[in-house]
């Protein structure tokens, strides 16, 4: 059984700010290590339940947070940016399943630690055909794209009830409940390092008896649909060929998920100039 654990940083253990989880910061170096513990722990959890293969995808900032040197031995870690599929770089039709450790709350959300869409100086909103989501569902699609469902989720509460919303009845580690955008109520390593394992163990346990949520699959052709903080943000995105805009939203269509996830990167990549 093969596992992608998909990681994130801002809903790591004890993160409340971005200095926390910003390269060149003091606090950086502390908290790159927990995010390390988190995805160990869920490495674990997942082997211990009977996973023989994990692939860890570093999709934080620009991929390079991880501690390969702390990194539990019995996986494999994508690291550097850009890589092909960004935050979900591993996937394919190989995998069996997908953890999402460390996520955070899409842009706008209340009582969410550092909620933002992809890019807290880019992207105000994204909607997936009529869906507003977070990256978490763009991720998600991707994965749907070849076949996989994700079975677990970390992050603050809010992040993990709007990830169950979308996707379904999925194990969830709330390692932080917030109660603004730069506070909360935070759980210490020795605590929330067994939640996620467990709640990794449970996932796999689930995969083998066939009971988690199915892979989340779109209706094609597919719609992206990116608002922008700035109308020269707008500008720029819309330079891409055959999409349209309507003042700061900029949309494409694509025959399947793995052009529209690459094309919506390539917006937001354009829009940040």
């Amino acid at each position: 059984m093969k596992i992608l654990i998909a990681t994130d940083m801002e809903g790591v253990t004890g993160v409340t700010t971005w200095d926390q989880v910003t390269p060149g910061h003091a606090e950086y170096a502390r908290f790159r290590r927990l995010m390390t513990q988190d995805v160990n722990a869920a490495v674990r959890g997942a082997m211990e339940a009977g996973a023989d293969e994990v692939i860890v995808a570093d999709g934080h900032w620009n991929g390079s947070n991880i501690l390969i040197e702390e990194l539990d031995p019995r996986a494999r870690l994508n690291s550097g940016s850009p890589s092909p599929f960004s935050m979900m770089q591993g996937i394919d039709e190989t995998v069996d399943a997908v953890f999402f450790v460390g996520y955070h709350a899409r842009n706008g959300s209340p009582d969410a630690v550092l909620d933002h869409t992809w890019s807290s100086k880019t992207v105000a909103n994204v909607w997936l055909n009529d869906i507003l989501t977070g990256e978490y569902g763009l991720n998600a699609a991707l994965a749907g794209h070849f076949g996989v469902p994700v079975v677990m989720a970390t992050g603050d509460q809010t992040a993990c009830s709007q990830i169950v919303e979308l996707l379904g009845d999925l194990e969830t580690a709330v390692v932080k409940q917030a109660s603004g955008r730069f506070a909360a109520e935070c759980l210490p390593p020795a605590v929330t390092q067994g939640m996620i394992s467990d709640a990794a163990s449970r996932a796999v346990s689930r995969l083998l008896e066939g009971d988690v949520p199915d892979p989340f699959v779109l209706d094609t052709p597919l719609r992206v649909t990116v608002e922008f903080f700035t109308s020269d943000m707008a500008d720029r995105a819309s330079r891409i060929p055959f999409t349209r805009r309507d003042g700061t939203r900029v949309s494409l269509e694509a025959e399947e998920m793995a052009s529209a996830y690459n094309g919506f990167r390539a917006m937001v990549m354009l829009a940040s100039g």
